[in-house]
């Protein structure tokens, strides 16, 4: 398939530039791609959709506050988002400026924090912290919550919380798994009444999950590499749920590619590593029945993974039918939930 295959029109008033006043209360369209049917429905509805014995597994990456704001030596404005914090007061940034950035160049950071730009890997640069210096404790204190580039204004303090899942305990993620910010203490508790049980799984998501597919061929675009991580908890829980004729629901297509990468030989394992993998139409998924998802963005790769579980013409029009409908789209908007995954 072709990347424009996967393209739509979405008028800018459907973009969710904030979330909802209670996080549950965002709209949910249900798709069924047996019956094809579609049906609208509230969040607050969903741990009435699933059965004792079901599984639910969620992402608990934590978001960290990776945007910062500096000057360079020239007086030129630099934006930074950190992507990953290696060893040694080193990270690895994406960097906006009206000019490449040099190495051995210096920025100010947020007033405070002065780093040396040492190279460049790929599409990224390496930045040295001060020596003795905590990235993380940094960031915390200097940081700004990495919002996507479609919610088109400065963060506040009630990002700090919104844009964050409220079981995060792993930090490490520059973008929200984003399907999991509906949740709240209340349907939590729901589901654990009902009898359905839960996992985790971690995946850091990366900022290149907001990079454009820039070729035409799917067949030759390069996925970004983002690290993962799952338990023999988990693992078990996983086959025992299969084994009892119980549903494995995803909560995020970071729980999908968390889950087929750990299974890629055949069978799923604990592991932890990085993972590359594409998910397009045609990719036969091995240990995912159902999956809560929120509505990406236009030929995105994962855009691409929900056709590839639903099934192409059917995920294509249900994404028709939410703009029509006037649902709230990426981050901070409304959800789909697919309750069984299309027969190959």
């Amino acid at each position: 398939m072709q990347r424009a295959d996967f393209s739509y029109q979405l008028p800018p008033d459907r973009i969710a530039r904030e979330p909802c006043d209670v996080r549950s209360d965002s709209r949910l369209l249900l798709l069924d791609p047996v019956s094809d049917a579609l049906q609208d429905s509230q969040f607050s509805a969903f741990p009435d959709l699933l059965r004792a014995g079901d599984l639910v597994i969620f992402n608990d990456t934590r978001v960290i506050p990776a945007r910062l704001h500096g000057v360079k030596q020239s007086g030129g404005r630099v934006e930074v988002l950190v992507e990953r914090i290696l060893d040694n007061g080193i990270v690895l940034a994406q960097m906006r400026a009206s000019k490449p950035t040099r190495s051995g160049s210096r920025i100010l950071l947020e007033g405070v924090i002065s780093v040396v730009v040492t190279g460049r890997e790929n599409d990224l640069y390496r930045l040295q912290f001060p020596a003795g210096m905590d990235v993380r404790t940094a960031l915390e204190a200097h940081g700004h919550v990495p919002l996507p580039p479609y919610i088109d204004r400065a963060d506040t303090g009630n990002d700090r919380d919104r844009y964050q899942t409220i079981y995060a305990r792993n930090p490490g993620a520059v973008a929200a798994p984003t399907a999991g910010l509906h949740f709240d203490r209340p349907v939590m508790q729901r589901l654990s009444a009902k009898g359905i049980e839960t996992a985790f799984v971690t995946l850091h998501v990366g900022a290149g999950t907001f990079q454009p597919v820039r070729v035409e061929d799917l067949d030759r675009h390069v996925m970004h590499h983002e690290s993962f991580e799952i338990s023999p908890e988990t693992c078990e829980l996983v086959m025992r749920t299969r084994e009892s004729g119980g549903r494995v629901i995803a909560v995020g297509t970071t729980v999908v590619r968390t889950l087929e990468s750990a299974a890629r030989s055949g069978a799923l394992q604990p592991c932890r590593g990085e993972t590359d993998l594409f998910i397009t139409p045609g990719f036969k998924f091995r240990m995912v029945d159902a999956l809560l998802t929120n509505f990406h963005l236009s030929e995105s790769t994962l855009l691409m993974l929900v056709c590839a579980f639903a099934g192409y013409q059917r995920t294509m029009d249900a994404y028709k039918h939410a703009i029509d409908a006037g649902y709230r789209f990426y981050s901070y908007g409304d959800a789909m939930f697919i309750t069984a995954r299309a027969s190959a």
